[in-house]
């Protein structure tokens, strides 16, 4: 909606970067006071988060390549604008976590503990992403004549001078309310892969919900489901197999068993 945000000279900021940035870095800066908290070696906190960002990123594009690669293999003349423009989050979140595994191995790190500790920071920067989403004008929803809607009117993404649903912005106040939830359930367990767990369970289903109001159908569809809803059924089995896991790994009072 307003993307360009402000001009410095030649230089443009604009809304959907600034959104993403604010998103990593106070995703850092929460990981790093949790990690203090949960006696967790904090000095590796920004080691993480780099290795994260970079493999999320290759993981977003990749996944969108796979879901436009009929059209990429159409038009290659195209490739280089359409992979400067598409992301697909659940790619992002598949490869940020692959990243931890890698980097926790390497750095002999104990990842289920810093997978409970990571997982509520993923969901606060997702909740700034989706702000960014909005301003970009990306990730919309469907036409409505809801009184709740969104106009886009110089959009490079949605429909412009039509009444939409405001995706991105239920999807931004659902990641911050996955945020706060993950975050009030973490002062009080220690079970092992409960958080972790429980944030890939809330993520799936919220994300198959919201795709029913999306408008974008560009994004590819297996059989009746988006792409995204097909993946979110994976994911939210996933996240279940790491609930149940790690409670077999603990006793009943919460504290992990020998």
């Amino acid at each position: 909606m307003y993307n360009e945000l402000l001009h410095i000279g030649p230089v443009t900021v604009y809304g959907y970067g600034l959104m993403i940035a604010i998103g990593i870095i106070a995703a850092y800066f929460t990981a790093e006071y949790r990690s203090k908290k949960m006696g967790l070696d904090a000095d590796k906190i920004f080691g993480l988060t780099i290795w994260c960002v970079i493999s999320g990123y290759i993981g977003s594009k990749v996944l969108y390549c796979i879901t436009v690669l009929d059209e990429l293999i159409a038009n290659p003349e195209n490739i280089l604008s359409d992979l400067s423009n598409g992301w697909v989050v659940y790619g992002g979140i598949l490869g940020g976590i692959l990243g931890a595994v890698i980097y926790c191995r390497v750095r002999k790190m104990d990842f289920i503990a810093y997978f409970d500790m990571a997982m509520p920071s993923v969901a606060l920067a997702q909740g700034f992403g989706r702000i960014g989403c909005f301003l970009a004008g990306c990730c919309y929803g469907a036409q409505t004549d809801f009184p709740v809607a969104v106009t886009f009117h110089n959009s490079e993404f949605a429909p412009n001078n039509v009444a939409l649903i405001p995706t991105q912005l239920y999807s931004s106040a659902f990641n911050f309310a996955n945020f706060f939830v993950l975050i009030l359930i973490a002062k009080r367990t220690k079970r092992r892969g409960l958080v972790g767990g429980l944030y890939l369970v809330f993520y799936s289903v919220g994300r198959f919900v919201i795709e029913f109001f999306r408008g974008d159908l560009e994004r590819g569809s297996v059989g009746a489901l988006s792409t995204s809803q097909f993946i979110s059924l994976f994911i939210l089995a996933a996240g279940l197999i790491v609930i149940f896991m790690g409670g077999r790994r603990n006793d009943p009072s919460g504290e992990e068993s020998v």
